[in-house]
C-alpha cells in the first residue's frame, strides 16, 4: 500500500546517531518520533509504546524527537513559492512564524520563528530560503503584507499578489501548526524559542513525507 511504503521510507530517513545506550529498540524509537510528528500527542505516543511492552515517559519521547534533528530536504526547484506569516503563541509570548511552501507539491520549503516582525527578519528568512533551494526563477505568491513584497523586491524575486488559490497551501500548513500547538500544549509550553524552532523543522520533515 502507498501509505505503508511512505511510512517505511520515512522511518528509514530518521537517523538516531544521538543514541548511545538506549534500551528501547530503535525501530520503536523511530515509530514514536514519526507518530508524534504526524499528529499523535506525546501521551498517546507513550501509550502506543506500551502495546509493545515498552514504558517510556512523555519527556523521553519528546527528547527523541528533538535529538533526532530532523530537517526537510534542501535543493528544491519550485516554479511557484507561497509565502506567508502568522502569529503563534509560545508560552505567554507572541511569536511570528514565517513559512514558504511549494503549492504544486504542498511541501514545506522553509520555516522560521521570530519574536517580532520587521523587514530585517523577513529579509533574513528569504536569504535562508534562497540558500536552501533554487527559487530565483520562481514566482512568489504573497498577500498584501508589505514586508513580504519588500523582501521579494530586495532579493530580485518575481512576485504576484494572490489572496487565495495556490496560497491556500501555506494556509493549510498554518492551520495544522496552530491545531498542534493548541491541542498539544506540551509542544510549545515551557519551551524556549530554539526548541520550538527545532520542532517546526521536524514538523516540516514529517509533513513533507506524509503529504
Amino acid at each position: 500500500m502507498p501509505e505503508i511504503n511512505r511510512l517505511n521510507s520515512t522511518l528509514g530517513q530518521i537517523e538516531l546517531e544521538f543514541v548511545k545506550r538506549e534500551a528501547t529498540p530503535q525501530l520503536l524509537m523511530k515509530l514514536s518520533i514519526q507518530l508524534h510528528l504526524a499528529g499523535l500527542s506525546l501521551s498517546n505516543t507513550s501509550s502506543i509504546l506500551e502495546i509493545f511492552g515498552v514504558k517510556r515517559a512523555r519527556s523521553t519521547v519528546h527528547n527523541w524527537v528533538h535529538k533526532a534533528n530532523l530537517q526537510p530536504d534542501e535543493g528544491r526547484s519550485p516554479d511557484h513559492v507561497a509565502v506567508n506569516e502568522t502569529v503563534i503563541r509560545l508560552n505567554d509570548e507572541q511569536y511570528w512564524l514565517y513559512a514558504a511552501v511549494d503549492p504544486d507539491t504542498n511541501e514545506l520549503l522553509h520555516t522560521k520563528l521570530e519574536p517580532t516582525r520587521n523587514n530585517v527578519l523577513v529579509h533574513s528568512f528569504f536569504r535562508e530560503l534562497r540558500e536552501k533551494h533554487d527559487v530565483d526563477d520562481a514566482v512568489f505568491l504573497v498577500d498584501g503584507a508589505t514586508p513580504l513584497k519588500d523582501a521579494c523586491s530586495r532579493h530580485g524575486l518575481r512576485f504576484r499578489y494572490e489572496k487565495h488559490g495556490n496560497r491556500n497551501s501555506v494556509e493549510r500548513v498554518f492551520r495544522e501548526v496552530k491545531r498542534r500547538t493548541s491541542s498539544f500544549s506540551n509542544c510549545f509550553s515551557n519551551a524556549d524559542a530554539d526548541i520550538a524552532d527545532d520542532w517546526l523543522r521536524s514538523f516540516a520533515f514529517a509533513w513533507n513525507q506524509l503529504i
